[in-house]
């Protein structure tokens, strides 16, 4: 499954910003995959944090055949070693079965969160160990299909800022007018923003001050 949008949000998005509406048409229709289960976007994202792309997929697909059903019990009777044996630190085991055991005794109601306000969604999910306001906002993305996450905190997203816009810097007071601008289509802009900040347009460069060497 794909992150959903349509051509006439994409067309709307288009008429708010020009220099965007450029890197749109350059770069074409995008397709992001999406996770289609919220209780496994979360234990996906706590596996995948500081680690690549690939590491995750691979420590997910193995505990994916391994528990065959991923779910709260599954990972309950698994325990932090078998869990950990997949991959991953102990520490990300525990957050795991910290996250299942609240499921498991109702704490954590996964479809009460896909009923909410995204404000309300990302204080929630950030409350669970080891999931920070950006997975949280990202599981809203990239699980829930949220219209309008458009993450500060994401580094690729300040980079294509600058990229797009020739800034030097991204201030929080900069980041605003843009997130304003681009609402309420700002994970559709986001889309764009990550493709442009890793590398999808080869002429646009980063114009953020060049470090100076230490002697």
């Amino acid at each position: 499954m794909f992150f959903e949008y349509s051509q006439a949000e994409l067309e709307a998005l288009k008429q708010k910003d020009a220099k965007l509406k450029e890197v749109i048409e350059q770069i074409g229709w995008i397709e992001r995959k999406k996770d289609d289960d919220l209780f496994i976007s979360v234990i996906h994202h706590i596996i995948g944090q500081q680690i690549s792309t690939k590491a995750q997929q691979t420590i997910f697909q193995r505990m994916k055949e391994d528990l065959i059903e991923l779910n709260a019990e599954a990972l309950l009777q698994a325990g932090a070693e078998r869990i950990q044996s997949y991959g991953i630190t102990y520490r990300k085991a525990e957050y795991i079965l910290d996250f299942a055991q609240k499921v498991a005794d109702q704490e954590f109601d996964c479809q009460a969160i896909e009923q909410m306000d995204d404000a309300s969604a990302i204080k929630a999910l950030s409350s669970l160990k080891g999931i920070g306001v950006w997975t949280a906002e990202m599981i809203l993305l990239f699980c829930l299909n949220r219209k309008d996450i458009f993450s500060y905190d994401d580094l690729a997203i300040q980079r294509g800022l600058r990229m797009i816009y020739h800034h030097r810097k991204i201030t929080k007071p900069l980041f605003e007018k843009y997130r304003r601008r681009y609402s309420p289509y700002g994970s559709i802009a986001s889309l764009y923003i990550w493709a442009a900040a890793n590398g999808a347009l080869p002429n646009m460069k980063d114009y953020a001050p060049k470090k100076s060497k230490s002697r």
